[in-house]
């Protein structure tokens, strides 16, 4: 099969979230197992020079979006087997920011319309257009009512996945035309309560709609995680598949991850500890392999669980353990953690930034891994930290529910520490099992060879892809 998978970020390019590494890594598992795969993404000014430099320049074209004639070139590169094709427009794509602009939904409408308009000039008609969250969302809108009577658009088919159903693309009517270019009959696909909601037309058009695990795909047909959207979706459902996320297990890899300072697997689970003693080296932390080590990478958002956090973290700190936060996120947050840290400067740590590397030190060397999430389409940290044999403790929800199983000692069986109601006591009571679990050596030791014995790959994944584009 011929796919363009159409994003608005797309690893090793630009990574903002979850996006960006499912548009790097299930294109290229597609094209290993036969398909013809390609992705589409902009051409920000925000990429690193080093990956522009293997973008090839191939042309340019002119436009039409509503009044505007627009501009756009046209780069394309091959990493790992996968052809991107980069989009550019300086005035849109050029800034310093991915998102957050004033002018976002203007943004990705250029960028949608362009794609359409490209198909022809790249040579690639695919037979799946598979669109992502609401940033791409106006392409199967486009599509059906203005693109189909072209030439080789006819058979085109489309695959559109929600990755978090609570950024929707809603703007005011009065831009219909100036701004997405669509007339007045196009409205009734768009307009939801009392806006034009690009999700809501998306779900509308698409032949197939996804989302990034079944258990959400359940969820978000009801309130309050359907966040307004339950009436389309309940009336589409028939359209609704929920189809996990995996992992690149190539690069997440502890036996052979240059990242972290020993490899370790398995089988031979001795580095575990050195990376542990290397990582509270590296914080100044006590090199105590006795005291169980929690980590958490994450942006701090209400969504993550932070309220929780905030809660139980003090009683934490009274515990024999030690707790290392990264991330960025709400100022209250933020401020909070700065203060905790200075409360307790021998056993917790807060770095806020965005530091990839650090985060991969983080997922090899903690014991548990914090997870809390109030909600989760999917998640892709949690299946992180069991490849690097780090349990986590999550809340049963969304992806999160479908990739974490419970620990059983009496079983043997399960993978991680679980919490079923988002308050805080059960969040304390699954904190306090996880540091008996710890004591435990026999059945911690257990535990952490289910993790790392997981299947998080994309194989899974990729046969229920090629399962549902055959389909349609």
């Amino acid at each position: 099969m011929r796919i363009l998978y159409v994003a608005s970020e797309a690893s090793p390019f630009i990574k903002v979230g979850g996006l960006g590494d499912v548009a790097g890594a299930l294109p290229k598992a597609l094209c290993r197992a036969g398909d013809d795969v390609r992705v589409i993404l902009p051409y920000y000014g925000a990429i690193p020079q080093k990956l522009k430099d293997l973008c090839t320049y191939k042309m340019f074209f002119f436009f039409n979006n509503s009044w505007r004639s627009q501009y756009c070139g046209i780069f394309e590169a091959n990493i790992d087997g996968v052809t991107y094709y980069l989009l550019d427009n300086e005035y849109y794509f050029n800034r310093p920011e991915i998102y957050g602009a004033y002018d976002d939904g203007e943004r990705f409408a250029f960028f949608s319309r362009a794609v359409l308009e490209a198909l022809p000039l790249i040579d690639f008609i695919p037979d799946i257009l598979h669109c992502n969250d609401w940033h791409t969302a106006l392409i199967p809108v486009l599509l059906d009512t203005q693109f189909r009577e072209r030439a080789g658009y006819g058979n085109i088919r489309t695959v559109y996945t929600i990755h978090n159903i609570e950024f929707q693309g809603k703007y005011d009517p009065y831009i219909l035309g100036n701004v997405f270019g669509l007339d007045e009959q196009a409205k009734p696909l768009l307009f939801y309560g009392d806006c034009l909601n690009l999700m809501k037309g998306a779900i509308e058009c698409s032949d197939r709609v996804t989302t990034v695990s079944p258990r959400y795909a359940q969820e978000i047909l009801s309130p309050p995680k359907s966040c307004g959207l339950e009436h389309i979706l309940n009336a589409r459902s028939y359209k609704l598949h929920g189809i996990l996320n995996g992992i690149d297990t190539d690069l997440f890899d502890p036996a052979a991850d240059p990242r972290i300072p020993a490899n370790f697997s398995a089988e031979d689970m001795a580095n575990k500890a050195e990376n542990k003693r290397a990582l509270q080296q590296e914080l100044g932390l006590p090199q105590e392999k006795e005291l169980p080590l929690f980590g958490m990478v994450t942006r701090l958002t209400h969504q993550k669980g932070l309220d929780l956090l905030v809660n139980k973290l003090d009683w934490l700190m009274s515990q024999e353990v030690q707790v290392v936060v990264l991330g960025t996120g709400d100022a209250q947050y933020e401020q909070f953690l700065q203060e905790a840290a200075a409360r307790h400067p021998e056993n917790l740590r807060v770095i806020l930034a965005f530091d990839g590397a650090l985060a991969q030190r983080i997922y090899a060397a903690c014991d548990f891994f914090l997870m809390p999430s109030e909600f989760e389409p999917c998640g892709l940290a949690q299946m992180i930290a069991m490849r690097y044999g780090t349990l986590p403790i999550v809340h049963t929800t969304g992806g999160l529910a479908d990739t974490v199983v419970p620990y059983n000692p009496e079983e043997k069986s399960g993978r991680g520490i679980t919490f079923q109601s988002f308050n805080a006591e059960d969040f304390s009571n699954a904190l306090w099992r996880s540091i008996e679990l710890f004591h435990d050596r026999e059945n911690f030791t257990c535990a952490r060879l289910n993790a790392m014995a997981g299947d998080y790959s994309w194989g899974p994944s990729v046969e229920a892809y090629q399962a549902l584009y055959r389909n349609i």
